[in-house]
C-alpha cells in the first residue's frame, strides 16, 4: 500500500512540475519603458511607427515586415525578458526594412499567435517559465524627410 501513495506522489508532483514549466503568461507592456532599456540598441537609421502613431509622408511600400522571436526567461522577470525580446524583434524589423531599401517602418502592431492588437503605446508579449516571445509586423516604407 505504501508504493501506491509514493508512486502516486511522484505522479503528482511530476503532473504539478509540468504544468508549471507550461505557463503562458499573456500580457502587455509599454513599448517607451522598452525602448529604452538599452539605449542605443534600437538603430536610429530606421524609423518606427506603431499602429496610429503619425508619421511624414509615405513616398514608397516597400511591403510588409513581420518577426517572431523568443527567448530565454529562465531566472527572469516577465518584463525584463519580454523588453528584452521586445527590443530584438524591432532590431529585426529595422534589419528587413535595410534589407528592403526601407527608411521606417509603420502600423506596428503586436501579433502573438496571430492576434492583431494594434497599440501606439503597448506591445504583446507571451511568457512562460523557460521562455517569452514577441510577434511583431509593419508596413516597410520610405518616408519624406
Amino acid at each position: 500500500m505504501k508504493r501506491h501513495l509514493k508512486l502516486a506522489a511522484v505522479i503528482a508532483l511530476s503532473f504539478a512540475a509540468t504544468q508549471a514549466f507550461a505557463r503562458n503568461s499573456i500580457e502587455t507592456y509599454s513599448v517607451d519603458s522598452a525602448l529604452k532599456t538599452d539605449d542605443g540598441k534600437v538603430g536610429s537609421d530606421i524609423a518606427l511607427y506603431f499602429a496610429g502613431q503619425p508619421h511624414p509622408a509615405v513616398l514608397k511600400t516597400m511591403g510588409e515586415a513581420a518577426t517572431n522571436l523568443k527567448t530565454n526567461a529562465f531566472g527572469k522577470s516577465d518584463e525584463a525578458a519580454c523588453q528584452h525580446v521586445f527590443l530584438s524583434t524591432v532590431i529585426a524589423l529595422q534589419k528587413k526594412a535595410r534589407e528592403q531599401g526601407g527608411n521606417a517602418v509603420i502600423n506596428i502592431k503586436s501579433n502573438y499567435k496571430g492576434q492583431l492588437t494594434e497599440s501606439a503605446t503597448q506591445f504583446t508579449c507571451g511568457a512562460g517559465a523557460v521562455m517569452a516571445g514577441v510577434a511583431l509586423k509593419g508596413d516597410v516604407v520610405t518616408l519624406r524627410k
